[in-house]
């Protein structure tokens, strides 16, 4: 057995790997080289220039730096409003990779997310979705809230979550292999799953899964103050009503009030709106139209404020 260092690690995702890395750096020595400067020109409006704020809550930076490092396709599982997309935009910073991102919806198509022909004055040419832009050129990218695509969209990005690590294109009759640096996150809510809005085994069994809930009461006053500018102690009452309201999932509320929302509110309060105010509008009126809920939920405000 040879004692080369790839073959004592050898296995289809890093063959994947090496051939995508030998087939990018033999572009590089070809007069491809201005395609390749154009790509990385495209890119460019993807890369975060400043470090989003980002608080870890416990190994969930490790583990996808792990992951990425042999650009296991990753899945994020939470809760509205408790981090998912941060940490996407945070780890594409600390990476210094493109972040393209795709909010999904039941009305996208595969053309979509992979490209399609466009008529202009010169007659009819090709352009790349966001996904065949990343997996072309070497960035990350995020379909944030996937199971609201169709099964026979997200079906597209097999090819890409396996050993082959290929997108065909098959309006334009070719074969898109993957850059090195090109790397799948999708997210989603299993609140919200049903038989009709979840993703397929085939689908799930391709990545690697992290769960996100909203964080324990002291980090995620922390964060509440730090994103709003409110005083700590006004976050940490925010977080309180926060907490009550999450305790009504399932009895009168489909989705606890998020970090998000949270935040919403304590910059509201932080620009001199009275409390009261801002939890009814931030909080409460956004949540639910339910009278009844209403009154519950702006009794939890009154009692911290």
């Amino acid at each position: 057995m040879p004692k080369d260092e790839f073959f004592k690690t050898y296995s289809p995702r890093q063959e994947a790997l090496t051939r995508a890395a030998m087939s990018h750096q033999d572009a590089q020595t070809r007069p491809a080289a201005a395609s390749v400067a154009q790509g990385a020109e495209a890119l460019q409006a993807y890369r975060i220039e400043h470090q989003p704020y980002y608080r870890t809550v416990s190994d969930e930076v490790e583990l996808y730096e792990a992951a990425y490092s042999v650009r296991m396709p990753m899945m994020l599982k939470g809760p509205t409003g408790c981090g998912k997309t941060r940490f996407v935009e945070y780890m594409a910073w600390k990476l210094q990779k493109p972040l393209i991102t795709v909010a999904c919806n039941e009305d996208m198509t595969a053309s979509d997310l992979v490209g399609r022909y466009l008529l202009d004055a010169n007659g009819t040419r090709w352009q790349d979705g966001p996904l065949t832009l990343a997996a072309r050129h070497g960035a990350i990218c995020y379909l944030d809230e996937v199971v609201e695509a169709r099964q026979d969209t997200t079906v597209v990005i097999h090819p890409l979550t396996d050993a082959r690590r290929m997108l065909p294109l098959e309006k334009k009759g070719e074969m898109v292999h993957a850059h090195p640096d090109f790397q799948v996150v999708i997210s989603y809510n299993p609140g919200y799953q049903s038989l009709m809005k979840d993703l397929k085994q085939s689908t799930k069994q391709r990545f690697g899964a992290l769960d996100f809930n909203y964080p324990q009461h002291e980090v995620e006053a922390e964060i509440v103050a730090h994103e709003s500018g409110a005083a700590l102690e006004v976050a940490k009452n925010l977080v309180h009503i926060g907490e009550r309201a999450r305790n009504l999932k399932g009895h009168g509320l489909d989705e606890g009030i998020s970090t998000r929302m949270l935040i919403y509110a304590g910059s509201l309060i932080a620009r001199g709106v009275a409390p009261l105010a801002a939890c009814r509008v931030a909080l409460v009126r956004p949540i639910t139209d339910d009278p009844d809920m209403r009154d519950a939920l702006d009794a939890a405000v009154t009692t911290y404020f």
